[in-house]
């Protein structure tokens, strides 16, 4: 796949820093297997390219960061639909996201549900919009993220916490992840990107072979 295949993911540089957004907002940004996809492509070309130095991971509009996989698309389907190996590829994303040897920072923009909920536990750093909520759904639809969405989860607010979020579903605001230590900064949504931008900067005036 190529950047300039992208249907669901917008793909930016700007001064060091690439932004990568689902843009699916009419679906709160839920992922399908081609969204799955696309994501792989965008990390691995900020990966690649010595002019970025920061990423940042995020939803269009302001209603939804990620809200996990496609419902719809699956009552439709059965399944996330096509995918461009034949295999689904949300693992392997997942460990993208930890592996890239660049900062990645989640741009918190609404709901972080379910799997969207994973994906900004995933990043390195979580800046969050005021009316953000967060929360897992899995064990409501006998789903459950046995990795990276619950052992990691445990390792950064502690296993209480952690099975708290899991066994109840809850959703929860931004103050409390925050208070929680699974948000790093909480901003009015008009000045959501604009606190993303500050810290990438911090981060783009260091070494990124320390980084």
């Amino acid at each position: 796949m190529k950047l300039s295949e992208l249907t669901d993911v917008l793909y930016e540089v700007d001064r060091g820093l690439a932004w990568i957004t689902i843009n699916r907002p009419h679906r709160y940004n839920s992922f399908t297997n081609r969204t799955i996809d696309e994501l792989i492509c965008c990390f691995k070309s900020a990966w690649a390219d010595p002019q970025v130095g920061v990423i940042a991971f995020t939803g269009a509009g302001d209603k939804a960061f990620c809200t996990g996989g496609d419902q719809k698309q699956r009552k439709e389907t059965g399944d996330y639909g096509p995918m461009e190996t034949g295999v689904p590829e949300i693992e392997y994303f997942h460990r993208l996201i930890r592996e890239v040897p660049k900062p990645v920072l989640a741009a918190v923009n609404g709901y972080a549900i379910g799997g969207g909920h994973v994906f900004h536990v995933l990043c390195d750093i979580t800046i969050a919009a005021d009316h953000a909520r967060f929360g897992q759904t899995g064990p409501r639809v006998g789903s459950f993220d046995a990795g990276f969405g619950s052992a990691y989860l445990a390792r950064i607010i502690g296993d209480k916490r952690a099975k708290e979020i899991w066994f109840c579903c809850r959703q929860y605001d931004a103050a409390t992840m925050k208070d929680w230590g699974l948000v790093n900064q909480v901003v009015p949504f008009p000045q959501l990107k604009e606190e993303v931008r500050r810290w990438a900067d911090d981060m783009l005036d260091k070494s990124p072979t320390a980084l």
